[in-house]
């Protein structure tokens, strides 16, 4: 009786039929009980070695084949991972922004007054006055991507601006104005060196430079803000930020500091000098640069470490022409030259922040019925305390100013006189909302050329700003 067998490489299996996989070992055929011959036993044995090589070869091919395909497989899934990766720039676009909105409440002082005195107002803000209650401060959306490794975009719109005289010389709230439309063209992957060009913030004082959105007190002083009143012009600046003091920034900005965002720590820049959103009037620019450096204060010793204080200097020059009452603007041009410092000591948990600027620049002279070049002077001095991690974060702050000097935004240039204390706490309940309450005594002087003297008052304030 003779028997054809076949092996299955997969399980070892033998089989007397053929079939998938299977491979054929050769035709057998049933010996007598007695011994089989040596020759037989020697043809035999030859036969399975060729047999056992030939399944040795198969078996090798078929690993190679699966070891292709897995390679093939794992090649596609790399390509497409790396596909993946590679976005395209709107899928980049971030947006982000805030809300602001506030309630004054004048407890006493010069809420009214007679004809040609001045009442109880503040540039800062309009809701500050008479037959006023809540108000839309800001209401700002930010747009912000990067278009590749060396430009990106920035284009901020607000929209809480209002617009004066309109009908029965009544102003009209809410309307959208733009406020930042820039991109960042960077000559270096480290993002040391780069260029802004477009509408953007104005290198000059640390408190202008910071966001709102960030700013413990409710308003910036004005010795620093008259300079900008606005903050922003069209122009473009140069900054330089090496990596080490990229690197403390965000380590202050991990650690939930209020910063004033990456101007870099040498800004220089060339700008229309107008004012935001303004027709430029002249053949002239406004320069502006500011430095500023972080210092760690390790050194110091064991209760100084991971401390920071920043210190730096402002300067600016510039030729503008003044808004009149009668329309339009002065056909003279008015220098206007500033310099000032700044001092910050992030605070963990103490902190303060001091600015201070000198200069001469246009301001109304009421004797002589004119816009005149004079000198201007005034600071502040803000203290802090950072308490975290009870019920939300709590920032209380005390803050003084004083200012002497013309506010060239205004119609004519009047002049302001302001003295303020301000007392008050942020209180950050959570990442997405804040409440900050604070008591103000003021002296100001009305930004107009018709009233005169100060108007003095005191006020509680309120602000509920949400970031999304």
């Amino acid at each position: 009786m003779t028997l054809e067998l076949y092996v299955d490489p997969a399980n070892g299996q033998v089989y007397t039929t053929p079939g998938e996989n299977r491979i054929n070992l050769g035709r057998f055929r049933k010996e007598s009980e007695n011994a089989p011959s040596a020759a037989k036993l020697a043809a035999m044995e030859q036969r399975l070695a060729a047999k056992e090589k030939e399944l040795d070869s198969k078996l090798t091919q078929l690993g190679n084949k699966v070891e292709a395909q897995e390679l093939t497989l794992e090649q596609s899934e790399q390509k497409q991972a790396k596909a993946n990766r590679q976005e395209k720039w709107y899928d980049k676009i971030r947006v982000r922004g805030y809300t602001q909105v506030r309630y004054n409440q004048i407890l006493s002082g010069d809420r009214r007054a007679d004809s040609g005195e001045s009442r109880l107002r503040s540039v800062h803000d309009r809701s500050i006055g008479d037959d006023n209650s809540f108000s839309l401060r800001r209401i700002r959306l930010v747009f912000q991507g990067d278009l590749n490794d060396y430009v990106s975009f920035y284009l901020q719109p607000d929209f809480a601006s209002g617009i004066s005289n309109q009908s029965n010389n009544e102003r009209r709230e809410n309307f959208v104005q733009l406020r930042d439309a820039y991109a960042d063209i960077f000559f270096d992957k480290a993002h040391e060196y780069r260029l802004r060009v477009g509408q953007s913030k104005v290198p000059f004082g640390w408190e202008n430079l910071q966001s709102s959105q960030n700013r413990i007190a409710l308003d910036r002083a004005d010795a620093v803000n008259a300079a900008v009143p606005s903050e922003r012009d069209l122009g473009v600046v140069a900054y330089y930020t090496p990596t080490h003091v990229q690197e403390i920034w965000s380590r202050l900005k991990n650690d939930k500091q209020k910063l004033f965002g990456n101007y870099g720590a040498v800004g220089v820049g060339v700008f229309n000098g107008q004012g935001v959103n303004r027709t430029e009037k002249n053949d002239e620019f406004m320069y502006a640069g500011m430095v500023t450096y972080p210092l760690e204060l390790d050194a110091l010793g064991e209760i100084f470490k991971g401390q920071v204080i920043e210190a730096g200097v402002s300067a600016m020059h510039n030729r503008v022409n003044v808004e009149q009452s009668s329309g339009g603007t002065t056909a003279e041009e008015f220098s206007e030259d500033r310099i000032g410092f700044h001092v910050v000591k992030y605070p963990q948990p103490f902190g303060f922040q001091t600015e201070w600027s000198w200069g001469k620049g246009p301001e109304w002279d009421s004797d002589d019925q004119k816009v005149q070049e004079k000198n201007f002077h005034g600071g502040y001095v803000q203290a802090m305390y950072r308490i975290l991690d009870f019920y939300g974060d709590w920032m209380p702050y005390l803050k003084w100013q004083t200012f002497r000097g013309g506010w060239k935004s205004s119609t004519n240039a009047p002049r302001a006189e302001t003295d303020e204390f301000e007392a008050g706490v942020e209180w950050q309940i959570m990442k997405e909302l804040e409440l900050t309450l604070a008591y103000s005594k003021m002296s100001r002087k009305e930004l107009s050329t018709s009233r005169f003297g100060q108007a003095e008052g005191d006020l509680i304030r309120t602000q509920l700003q949400w970031n999304y």
